[in-house]
């Protein structure tokens, strides 16, 4: 190690940052100044990646938890030969460059995940794991390991004191994931105070209760951290905690050490600072020797996947099939109508809840898509999403496609994201559709990054009954409609269910959730099932017909759909009831297609969901009826909830009328 040289790039990398950051007046300067020595072992070191080829299977997957100290990652990525050229980082939040406020998935080359909101990146990174875990037991093979990286995550007090990153700390250490190394960036402040005033845990006692081995050092100290790394890298058995005790907002005196270092308060002191670390009045400088250094390690990181390369091509010429399976990922494009001849139809006389005819579902097509994996928050027997045969994955048996994610909401969101990032496998998960509010976040980033997560979330309606307003979600199906690029299904049928299941696996650009019924319901055979299933991959379609000239139109979804269907054989002829189970696929379809669904002519419409009905008017209009529930349930029999909220034929009937 060339510490003489890694000192000089991390001084550098601190000007690089406080330009950048005075340059906007915008942005966070602690973790860049306060981490320059972690950032500089890592990226001028230790780190196996390859500038050329960000994307590398067996590269060293590297999150920055803290995504407001982005300048770190983008300042050693620039360093390191990633394509960010210097002009990229002097472009620091400004539209359209490649150095946005936070880390960005896919927008910048060397990022792995979208961050910023705290702790999400700690789940992230134990997602990776996950996958890196699965990746190595089910491609390695005796003769030729392909894939033997690690995961390593920088985090600061905020993110751990995120209710997240503890809930999928703690399923790292159970599931002794020692392909994770999380660094700790302990400068003992936070964004208000001194974080004396926050905090006062042993939270090394706390990860090494967990499961996990702890080592404290000198953030600072260049051999410590390098030691501390190689250490962590070698263990076996347990993820691995590197507390690294830094100075906050580091180089600027004015700031350092005190909340104050946070943000850009210190930016306005870039000139004294700049004098203060030795680097010339230049902006944006970096060294020539620096430059020469990382040029240098490039090309050594180069030659070593080169190396790895030649492992690659011999075990995939041996292994053409687990090959072909690697290379296409979580992104291998899906047949449907392979997929559906898959699937066997439901008997017309069917009836049976959605959550019960997905496990039906899911089964075909997780031995047709050995890609997919499942998950459930500790209610796999509710939500029925148990790939039979698939094994659970635990230490030892890291095949398994069964994820166990215990009681822990929100980091099965973040870690299903982590997985979806990786590329590798196809993350689905599982729990109650009330609980959908304790993993919003990590699905709202799941939207935002375009990550093809599927969530089967069930109990999705006043219909749980008994166990009261607590568990029966009125309004968290449509408040999770209006997360823009997540696509809401929510079958009527067997059919539907089996249509919905599909259109989340034929979807690669953004994530899928399934709202599914605990209470049984009928097959609708108003339509052929072929007709039901590919309906639901336009979101709306017809699934009675009128007979007479038209008059009403009953839209439904869910559950609800049969009281439409029953509805309309007591209003007559002139009525037709449209399945509406995705607002978001249907409003994308072409306005040729929509009105030949809903024609603007007829105005006499009426909606009817077990949840609240402010969504349902822009296709009622003005002039027509919603019948919703804009209140908080009952705790009763479902049926009887349903009759009393108005859930009904008749109320259907009556509103038409």
């Amino acid at each position: 190690m060339n510490k003489e040289l890694l000192q000089k790039a991390a001084t550098q990398a601190r000007g690089l940052a406080i330009d950048a950051v005075h340059a906007c007046s915008s942005g966070h300067l602690g973790l860049p100044l306060g981490a320059a020595e972690i950032g500089s072992v890592l990226f001028g070191e230790a780190l196996s990646i390859n500038p050329d080829e960000p994307r590398w299977v067996n590269r060293d997957r590297f999150v920055l938890s803290a995504g407001h100290g982005s300048m770190f990652i983008y300042s050693w990525l620039h360093l390191s030969g990633f394509d960010l050229p210097l002009e990229e980082v002097k472009n620091f939040r400004q539209l359209h460059s490649k150095t946005p406020g936070h880390p960005e998935y896919m927008e910048t080359p060397g990022v792995e995940c979208t961050t910023g909101p705290l702790g999400q990146g700690v789940g992230n990174g134990v997602g990776f794991a996950i996958s890196g875990k699965m990746a190595a037991a089910k491609f390695n093979t005796d003769e030729h390991k392909i894939i033997d990286s690690n995961i390593v995550v920088l985090a600061g007090d905020g993110c751990l004191q995120e209710g997240v990153a503890q809930e999928a700390s703690a399923l790292a250490g159970h599931l002794k994931l020692d392909n994770l190394i999380l660094f700790y960036d302990s400068n003992d402040v936070t964004l208000d105070a001194m974080a004396v005033k926050s905090q006062s845990e042993d939270t090394a006692a706390r990860y090494e209760a967990m499961g996990w081995d702890v080592v404290t050092i000198d953030g600072h100290d260049l051999d410590a951290i390098s030691e501390a790394y190689s250490a962590a890298k070698a263990a076996v058995g347990k993820p691995q905690l590197i507390i690294c005790k830094t100075e906050i907002g580091r180089g600027i005196p004015e700031v350092a050490g005190t909340s104050a270092g946070h943000g850009e308060g210190g930016a306005k002191y870039a000139e004294s600072a700049r004098k203060g670390l030795g680097l010339p009045e230049e902006t944006f400088y970096v060294s020539d020797d620096v430059k020469e250094y990382f040029a240098s390690k490039k090309a050594e990181r180069v030659a070593a996947y080169e190396s790895w390369l030649e492992t690659y091509t011999a075990w995939k010429s041996a292994n053409a099939d687990l090959a072909a399976q690697l290379e296409a990922g979580a992104s291998a494009p899906v047949d449907v109508d392979e997929l559906f001849a898959a699937i066997p139809v439901t008997a017309d006389d069917a009836k049976v809840a959605t959550r019960g005819s997905g496990s039906s579902v899911l089964q075909p097509i997780a031995k047709a898509r050995p890609e997919l994996i499942s998950g459930s928050a500790d209610l796999h027997g509710s939500t029925k999403n148990y790939i039979k045969d698939g094994g659970d994955f635990l230490p030892g048996s890291e095949t398994g496609r069964n994820l166990l994610f215990g009681i822990r909401e929100h980091a099965m969101g973040a870690l299903m994201n982590g997985i979806a990032y990786d590329g590798i496998f196809r993350a689905s998960g599982a729990t109650f559709m009330v609980f959908a509010d304790y993993c919003r976040a990590s699905i709202r980033l799941a939207a935002l990054a375009g990550l093809p997560t599927i969530y089967i979330f069930t109990h999705d309606s006043v219909g749980v009954g008994e166990d009261g307003p607590t568990h029966q979600p009125v309004e968290t199906v449509s408040g999770l409609r209006v997360i823009p690029n997540l696509d809401v299904i929510r079958p009527g049928d067997a059919e539907e269910t089996a249509g919905a299941f599909v259109a989340a696996m034929e979807r690669l650009d953004g994530p899928t959730m399934l709202s599914l019924t605990r209470q049984n319901i009928p097959n609708i055979n108003t339509a052929s099932a072929d007709v039901r299933r590919k309906g639901v991959l336009k979101g709306g379609y017809v699934i009675k017909e009128e007979s007479a000239e038209l008059e009403t139109i009953l839209i439904a979804t869910g559950s609800e759909l049969q009281h439409a269907i029953a509805a309309a054989e007591e209003l007559g002829a002139g009525t037709r009831v449209v399945s509406m189970p995705s607002m978001f696929r249907f409003d994308a379809q072409s306005d040729e297609y929509k009105e030949s669904v809903l024609p603007k002519a007829c105005t006499k419409r009426i909606a009817i969901e077990a949840g609240v009905s402010g969504l349902w008017y822009k296709y009622v209009g003005t002039e027509g009826k919603v019948l919703g529930i804009d209140r908080f349930g009952i705790s009763a029999p479902g049926d009887t909830v349903m009759g009393i909220l108005g859930m009904t034929a008749a109320n259907i009937v009556a509103a038409a009328k």
